[in-house]
């Protein structure tokens, strides 16, 4: 394993949140954040499921990580999990597309060893969800054993499954999985771990980004108009060389004639 639970990221990088399958809303993304290697990119999670492209989504996105791997930082989110996208979509695009589950066999079993979380200049803590009440530091996230299916519960589920909430303290998540956490609780765990900011995705936001508890915390969501239907705006978050932020939003690609549902069977995947 050449990367971390806690991956160490240089700025200037620009920080992206959920995808969903929204392929031409990604390449829209990129037109506007800058083409990779000229921008460095973190991505918080959440590439596939919902949208109709998540198959050319992730591999994308794994190909550009193979391509510039010190340029592009994948994370893992709730959603790079095999239970999860056996629901909400990425499963049933695999069959179709290729007419057996290898495709989305292969890709669950790379999402395993995905970076949970990402840290720029030591500052700035990046990942899919929120905070844990089993994770006070990030040596006890570096201490965690990724590489599994995401459990139900526990500390790693939390890492992806979280929320900030405007109550103080630890609260049950309405998700049913992961904890909602106040003001407090992002406070303490920047003070005790000398962060900045908390950056995470995993949320729609309607303008794309939205800070909270006292900017401890910042959201950020990349898929316009998620679903094809939520009205939403997107955006990125630029961190400059000097740690200047800076949120560029976008709108969505314009709308592609809905896919072929008709199957592609390549020889390689059988």
């Amino acid at each position: 394993m050449e990367e971390w639970n806690v991956q160490p990221v240089r700025c200037p990088v620009t920080v992206c949140g959920d995808i969903h399958g929204q392929f031409y809303d990604l390449i829209e993304l990129f037109r506007i954040g800058g083409d990779a290697p000229d921008t460095n990119y973190l991505f918080m999670g959440d590439y596939v499921d919902r949208g109709y492209y998540s198959v050319e989504t992730v591999s994308l996105l794994v190909a550009l990580k193979v391509r510039y791997r010190d340029r592009i930082t994948i994370l893992r989110g709730n959603h790079e999990s095999r239970q999860i996208t056996q629901v909400y979509g990425f499963y049933d695009e695999c069959l179709r597309k290729y007419g057996n589950a290898n495709v989305w066999k292969y890709f669950t079993d790379l999402f395993d060893y995905l970076p949970l979380t990402a840290l720029i200049e030591n500052q700035i803590f990046c990942l899919h969800g929120g905070l844990s009440p089993s994770l006070d530091t990030l040596d006890n996230v570096r201490s965690l054993d990724r590489i599994q299916e995401v459990p139900h519960e526990g500390p790693m589920c939390d890492l992806l499954w979280s929320d900030p909430d405007d109550r103080c303290g630890w609260g049950i998540s309405p998700r049913g999985a992961g904890y909602t956490f106040g003001q407090d609780i992002a406070q303490q765990f920047n003070h005790t771990n000398g962060l900045s900011l908390i950056s995470r995705a995993h949320q729609l936001v309607m303008e794309g980004f939205n800070w909270c508890q006292d900017k401890n915390v910042v959201t950020v969501f990349s898929a316009p108009n998620y679903c094809y239907r939520c009205g939403n705006m997107a955006a990125i978050l630029e961190i400059g060389e000097n740690m200047d932020q800076n949120f560029l939003q976008f709108d969505p690609a314009p709308r592609q004639i809905e896919p072929d549902m008709t199957r592609k069977t390549p020889d390689y995947f059988l």
